[in-house]
């Protein structure tokens, strides 16, 4: 029996992993200071490894190649595959794109790319082709066509032409044929938005990727586009937990409703192919727009409901969720240690399960486990009185667009 599960980790593509609930995902990065200088050790990413296992996570998504970082993951991976024949973990491979000048004190060229492209894509190659039972997906850019990133976004016309050459490598076996190429972006870099991103190149790009990776973020369009977030009149009567559980629904409906519209502009271009979610998240802090001078979206609460109801949904219409993100990492806004960016993880810095993940901590499942010396342990102590004292309720809005039954 041991022998056909080991045959299965090996022989596994990502058709068979994504969308499959036995195969849960997650974004991750095991930075633990406020720089990506300080590359994780290799004992620090086993200690990640064997925590996210234990979660059922079996697949992660990482963004760039270019760093020290991903060389350690994979070789971790592969120790640990060495060591233990049934422990499977997989990669999404994130290849980072850019447009010419992008990050500089130039003036950035969207149609136009950075010279760096060509090395990341490289390096993707190598790195597949080095770790063909490990690397499942290459992810071509990150967010790079959504054009309120406005220091790096490309035209799609470079993305496609990307897809197309990894494709086409694949026909010349010059990388794994079940390889899935796709990008992982924004819902409205997908069609799913305003008529702007509306172009033939992105027709083209939908027919030549393998399937669709979404981003949907509703934490950032409580302030963005609120039309989804606020108190109901009736619902002013309500205990904090059902108020806080109705406008947590209406986010789902919000994100799901992305990814719908997604759905419907792929269909009309004649296709029709997995769409799963590449992003999605609530953070857990924010001085920012998010926070209690703001929206009043950010708590540990409102964050753990946002993942388990995602969970839920995606599990049950088999759409992968790689949930962003695993673990807290501060380098992201390193001078705002307060910015929401630091807190997306469902483990902070201290070693600490944020309220989403108590209930694992309950079952046992990080028993034995330690990250960076410490055993995982819970926020507020565990004390549910306190971490619900200080969820904050949003105003109440006569109309809401998104209403649940």
């Amino acid at each position: 029996m041991s022998c056909n599960i080991t045959n299965k980790s090996i022989n596994i593509n990502a058709s068979q992993i994504l969308g499959n609930p036995d195969y849960q995902a997650i974004s991750y990065g095991g930075f633990r200071h406020n720089t990506r200088d300080i590359v994780p050790t290799k004992t620090q990413v086993t200690e990640d490894m064997k925590i996210l296992s234990a979660m059922g996570i079996k697949i992660i998504r990482t963004y760039n190649v270019h760093i020290e970082e991903i060389k350690v993951i994979l070789e971790v991976i592969k120790e640990m595959k060495s060591q233990d024949p049934n422990f499977e973990m997989y990669v999404m491979l994130g290849a980072w794109i850019d447009c010419k000048n992008a990050w500089t004190d130039k003036a950035p060229i969207h149609d136009e790319e950075s010279l760096r492209n060509e090395k990341e894509i490289e390096e993707a190659v190598r790195l597949t082709n080095q770790y063909p039972d490990i690397i499942k997906i290459i992810a071509v850019g990150n967010e790079a066509m959504v054009k309120w990133a406005t220091n790096y976004y490309v035209h799609p016309k470079i993305i496609l032409k990307w897809v197309n050459h990894l494709q086409d490598l694949k026909k010349q076996n010059k990388l794994p044929k079940d390889l899935w190429i796709t990008s992982s972006d924004n819902f409205a870099s997908w069609g799913g938005g305003s008529e702007e991103y509306h172009v033939e190149d992105l027709n083209q790009l939908i027919k030549a990727v393998d399937y669709i990776s979404v981003h949907t973020y509703p934490m950032h369009d409580t302030h963005y586009n609120p039309v989804f977030w606020g108190l109901a009149p009736e619902e002013v009567e309500l205990s904090k937990q059902e108020q806080v559980e109705n406008i947590m629904l209406r986010s789902l409906e919000y994100a799901k409703n992305q990814v719908e519209n997604v759905k419907k502009y792929m269909n009309g271009l004649g296709v029709d192919k997995p769409i799963h979610i590449g992003e999605t998240g609530w953070a857990t802090q924010s001085k920012e727009f998010y926070g209690n001078n703001g929206a009043k979206a950010i708590d540990e609460y409102k964050s753990a409901r946002f993942y388990h109801l995602m969970r839920d949904w995606t599990n049950q219409n088999n759409i992968s969720c790689f949930y962003f993100e695993a673990f807290d990492e501060n380098w992201k806004d390193a001078n705002n240690p307060q910015g929401s960016e630091n807190h997306f993880g469902l483990i902070n810095l201290k070693s600490e399960a944020k309220y989403v993940l108590w209930e694992m901590v309950d079952q046992g499942i990080f028993k034995g486990l330690k990250r960076d010396g410490k055993p995982i342990s819970k926020t507020y102590n565990g004390d549910v009185k306190k971490l619900l004292d200080e969820v904050q309720i949003p105003e109440v809005k006569k109309e809401l667009q998104l209403q649940t039954n």
